[in-house]
């Protein structure tokens, strides 16, 4: 009897002590199907609202996973036993990360206008014409929201607006088609007559494809620069096209 149950106790110890093994694998396990998830989607294997929902249970294989590798390493450290702790802290990191990306997006979702349409210019928002064959079968059309669209904008982001340069439109235009290149958007036309630059850049995990104009005016004194950003799918873009913009800009 007391060889059994020292055996039964032996072979609990020997679980619960794998159990920062158990939650690291889990952790690997779902940053890998996480990272898949929006490949996939980019690769087209599904449509990307599967990758959503992919991403979804990710998030919940992450929490097992953390409580997982908490509770392992609260065994293993009455046992001061190294690589347990290692093991158990490592999952426990990749877990968090593997919940905080997805509810970082739900996050910011929530704070953002549920738009996918910004421009410097709502009034006279520039218009697009090169990518429109690139743009066929979009759920999203290029036609501007209007009045309701723009003052969500105005809410959301209230920074944005067009800006204006004490150079000549010529010398705008060349440094605006330089920087459309290094921050890796994929040019499809640049209209130095018109000075009119059209560009899609496409997201690196989910590969989104997002639609850009550039115009660049001549004002008094100078250039005035308009950036326009459309997605393709998606009501929201979870304020992705306002990041493009102010990038551009602030780097133009």
């Amino acid at each position: 009897m007391g060889g059994s149950s020292a055996k039964s106790e032996g072979s609990k110890q020997g679980i619960l002590g794998g159990l920062p093994l158990y939650g690291f694998g889990l952790a690997v396990l779902a940053v890998l199907v996480m990272m898949l998830a929006g490949l996939g989607s980019r690769w087209e294997w599904w449509h990307f609202r599967v990758g959503f929902t992919i991403l979804k249970w990710c998030a919940y294989g992450g929490l097992a996973a953390g409580l997982i590798s908490l509770t392992g390493l609260l065994m293993v450290a009455k046992r001061r036993y190294p690589p347990g702790l290692l093991l158990g802290g490592v999952g426990l990191v990749v877990s968090l990360l593997v919940v905080w990306v997805p509810w970082s997006w739900l996050q910011t979702a929530r704070t953002v206008p549920p738009i996918h349409d910004i421009t410097t210019d709502t009034e006279n928002p520039p218009q697009f014409g090169a990518v429109l064959p690139l743009r066929k079968g979009a759920p999203n059309t290029i036609e501007y929201g209007g009045p309701e669209v723009a003052a969500q904008q105005r809410s959301g982001y209230p920074d944005l607006g067009p800006a204006t340069l004490a150079v000549s439109p010529e010398t705008v235009f060349e440094r605006a088609l330089l920087t459309a290149r290094e921050v890796g958007w994929e040019i499809v036309d640049a209209n130095s007559t018109e000075g009119r630059i059209e560009a899609t850049d496409t997201t690196f995990w989910f590969g989104f494809k997002d639609d850009i104009v550039v115009r660049i005016t001549p004002v008094e004194g100078g250039s005035r620069i308009d950036v326009r950003s459309l997605s393709r799918v998606g009501k929201s873009d979870v304020g992705t096209n306002a990041k493009r913009i102010r990038k551009f800009l602030q780097r133009l």
